[in-house]
């Protein structure tokens, strides 16, 4: 079946030749919803995919979080539940691409928002920038703090730099550094990086996956890792075991996020209205496959479990490494891990400023004509690029003093994006047949694909908020629901008392002389 025609995309668009056509069809379509270029437009459709795919990065939210999933739920529910969140994500994916090759800006989702709604639009856009804003900070902070505690490991195995809060959080300082730093030298070299990325995650599943079914003398059994469970949570009762699984499921959710990097990207981006939809639909449906081959695979190499994975630098992929592989082997893949949750860090910071800039760019952030700037030689929004890094490094600072603060910054990540992805998609559904798709949608299938991701997000959004651990105590409390609270507690009242006045949604051309921010 011809997966253009299957999704409804127009066969009868105007076909334009290569290059500078191109570009210029995407810069009418562009001037058409309010806006001039200023970006420079040089991605190809590979390299938008490249983006989302990096911002996924199976290799780090895998890994990051399968300590977490080993406790709640364990091998059963880490190999069943990566599927099940998968469809339901692409389901998510789906929906937003559709909405995207309608609205191909750098705003993206909020943007998306504006349009949308029937009634208030500027609340419904003021909304979801803020959700978007949030996530995409937060999930740079869990991807280079994630990196940052794989490095440490390495460090500790290799020379003995022990995996302490402190050095932990230093490691994290310097990889936000240098990922501002590669940001701000311009757009090329972030699209070759990214292209580089794709192809170390793929190799690096099957050398990592490989190497643990090829190399250890013993492996665990088909029915542990296909049926054994494990509840270490605390929680008990008739139905601990529902709750415990469905809170097994972040590690699935919060590795496939992200991929709203391609709406971000869709200004620098050649036939933007194609190329963003497939960016997310593709980046998230590699992503299912690889990802499932790579937990397999780990799974797989885990040795004499006990109850746990023991581990000395608390990270316990890296122990599987360890036992499985001995201590060289170990290191090598801890650098191939370490290299893809640095391509992802570094994609995060790339779709995370390019939002700053968007909104900005309409006055929505304190400061935003600071944030909207663009640097003349690079064609990069710099400051923006710097905020981002900024915010997410003051995210993970308190993990300096709870150990579990870093569960709760994966929380809010999924959460922030996962909100900001379905508000349009809730808004596109009460549009019906008013909706005007672009040259890419799902036809037919829009409505009911619509209905699962918001059912979806609304489960996830109430899930992942609940406690982790019994009994509850000031250490282990789940802090998601405080930081979502204080976030859009300031932009609630920041609306109220200011921004309701002035703020009419994204700024366009038409509407920039009338929308000043207070």
């Amino acid at each position: 079946m011809d997966s253009d025609h299957a999704l409804g995309e127009h066969s009868g668009a105007a076909v334009l030749p290569p290059g500078l056509a191109e570009v210029s069809a995407d810069e009418r379509r562009l001037s058409e919803l309010g806006y001039t270029q200023e970006l420079a437009r040089s991605l190809s459709g590979f390299s938008n995919f490249a983006v989302s795919f990096s911002v996924v990065s199976i290799l780090s939210g895998c890994l990051t979080l399968y300590g977490f999933g080993m406790v709640t739920g364990g091998p059963a529910l880490i190999i069943w539940g990566w599927p099940l969140v998968g469809l339901m994500t692409l389901c998510v994916g789906l929906a937003m691409a559709e909405i995207c090759s309608a609205y191909p800006t750098a705003g993206g989702l909020y943007y998306w928002a504006a349009k949308l709604a029937r009634n208030n639009a500027p609340a419904a856009a003021w909304a979801t920038g803020w959700c978007n804003f949030m996530g995409q900070v937060a999930v740079t902070a869990s991807v280079d703090y994630g990196a940052a505690t794989f490095t440490n490991a390495l460090l500790d195995l290799r020379w003995g730099f022990a995996a302490t809060p402190v050095h932990t959080v230093a490691i994290f300082a310097v990889i936000l550094l240098l990922h501002g730093l590669l940001n701000s030298f311009g757009v090329r070299l972030v699209a070759v990086l990214n292209t580089v990325s794709v192809w170390w995650h793929l190799v690096g599943v099957l050398v990592i996956v490989g190497a643990l079914a090829v190399l250890p003398h013993h492996h665990a059994s088909a029915g542990f890792v296909f049926g054994h469970f494990v509840n270490q949570t605390g929680f008990h009762g008739p139905f601990a075991g529902i709750y415990v699984a469905l809170l097994g499921l972040l590690l699935a959710q919060y590795t496939l996020t992200g991929y709203d990097a391609s709406a971000h990207m869709t200004e620098e981006t050649r036939d933007a209205a194609r190329s963003g939809p497939r960016g997310i639909v593709n980046s998230i449906t590699v992503s299912i496959v690889a990802g499932w081959i790579l937990l397999l695979g780990l799974t797989f190499a885990i040795r004499d479990y006990s109850g746990e994975v023991n581990t000395a630098t608390n990270v316990p992929p890296a122990q599987i490494f360890l036992d499985a592989l001995g201590g060289t082997g170990a290191e090598l893949l801890l650098v191939i891990v370490i290299g893809a949750q640095f391509f992802c860090g570094m994609a995060s910071v790339t779709a995370n400023s390019r939002m700053v800039y968007a909104f900005s760019r309409d006055g929505a952030l304190p400061g935003s004509r600071l944030w909207h700037r663009i640097d003349k030689r690079t064609q990069t929004p710099t400051n923006a690029i710097w905020l981002g890094t900024g915010g997410a490094f003051l995210l993970g600072l308190p993990a300096l003093w709870n150990s579990t603060a870093f569960a709760a910054v994966t929380s809010v990540s999924v959460i922030g994006l996962y909100l900001s992805y379905v508000i349009p998609v809730w808004l596109r559904l009460r549009q019906g047949g008013d909706f005007r798709p672009g040259p890419w949608n799902l036809g037919r299938w829009s409505r009911p694909i619509g209905i699962v991701a918001v059912g979806w997000t609304a489960l996830i959004t109430l899930l992942f908020m609940l406690p982790t651990l019994s009994p509850i105590t000031v250490k282990n409390f789940n802090y998601t629901s405080v930081a979502i609270a204080a976030v859009l507690g300031f932009a609630g009242a920041w609306w109220l008392l200011s921004a309701r006045h002035w703020f009419r949604g994204p700024r366009t051309a038409e509407s920039a002389t009338h929308q000043e921010p207070r």
